[in-house]
Formats: structure tokens, C-alpha cells, sequence
């Protein structure tokens, strides 16, 4: 399985950094992981629903051209579908079972994600109906997909 995540907006935090590329480096001993970095369009913290709609239209072009062709892809919003880490298993196990050899998580920037890309999604998922920063929602769900590879493979890390 080849797992892409795409994400809008960089950090320099290292404990951030450090983590996800500690779940990273784990989900290799079960597929090829790939992370993207996609640059956020800067807002004023007043900016209006126009200009916000304008900034992920941008946003949606520069991630659609980093989805790899034939991915299922997976829109991460508060909205979505709330998985527990066995149903996230489940999930990620059937598209294998489909014939799905890569799935494409993106996590959108601070103003969300398109209604356009969440649209052509195969899932939208919620972590929560908690907000997180972004980078954290990287780590958690980096996390959350090395989780499931145990489960599907039976390793004790999940329980």
C-alpha cells in the first residue's frame, strides 16, 4: 500500500517535526509513506468569505496536482466521518481488498479544504469535533495510520 499525506502550511517546530517523522519512518516497515508540503495562502485574520473561498480554490489546485493518479482519496474535516482506529484499519484493509493500492490524506489549511475536493473524496474523516492546529493533526493522524498497519498486520503496538 502507498499512503500519501498531503498537508497545506509548514512549521519549524522540531517537536512536531520529530514526531511525524518518527510515525513516518514506522509506517515504512508496511508500505511506502509519502509526506507533501503545499504552501497556505497568507490571509488577514479578517479576510472575507470571498477572499477565504479564493485562497483554498488555490490551495485545492496545488493539492490536486500532488494526489498521486488513482488514489483514494481521504479529506480530513470536521464534518467527516468519525473512525475509530480499527474502522481506520478497516478502511485503509478494504481499499487493499478493492484493489486500491494508495490512498491520499490531506489535511487543509486553517480555513479548511475546498468544498470542491471534499466533494471527489472517498472519505471524509474527523479526527474529532475538537480543533487542532495543523501540525498536531499531522502528527495524530501519521500516528493514527501507523496504528492501523499494526492492526492489520496484528502487531500488539495498538493495543
Amino acid at each position: 500500500m502507498r499512503i500519501t499525506l498531503i498537508y497545506v502550511g509548514s512549521t519549524s517546530d522540531k517537536f512536531y517535526l520529530e514526531a511525524a517523522c518518527e510515525y513516518e519512518k514506522r509506517i515504512g516497515a508496511f508500505g511506502d509513506f509519502k509526506s507533501v508540503c503545499i504552501k497556505e495562502e497568507r490571509l488577514e485574520n479578517e479576510s472575507s468569505q470571498a477572499l477565504i473561498e479564493k485562497a483554498l480554490s488555490l490551495e485545492e489546485q496545488r493539492i490536486k496536482a500532488a494526489i498521486p493518479k488513482g488514489s483514494a482519496v481521504v479529506c480530513m474535516c470536521i464534518e467527516g466521518k468519525e473512525l475509530s482506529s480499527e474502522g481506520l484499519a478497516k478502511y485503509i484493509d478494504d481499499c487493499g481488498g478493492k484493489g486500491i493500492s494508495s490512498i491520499c490524506f490531506i489535511i487543509g489549511s486553517s480555513h479548511g479544504i475546498s468544498q470542491s475536493l471534499k466533494a471527489v473524496s472517498s472519505l471524509k474523516l474527523s479526527m474529532s469535533q475538537m480543533t487542532f492546529p495543523h501540525m498536531l493533526a499531522r502528527v495524530m493522524l501519521t500516528e493514527q495510520i501507523y496504528r492501523a498497519f499494526t492492526i492489520i498486520n496484528g502487531k500488539n503496538y495498538h493495543k
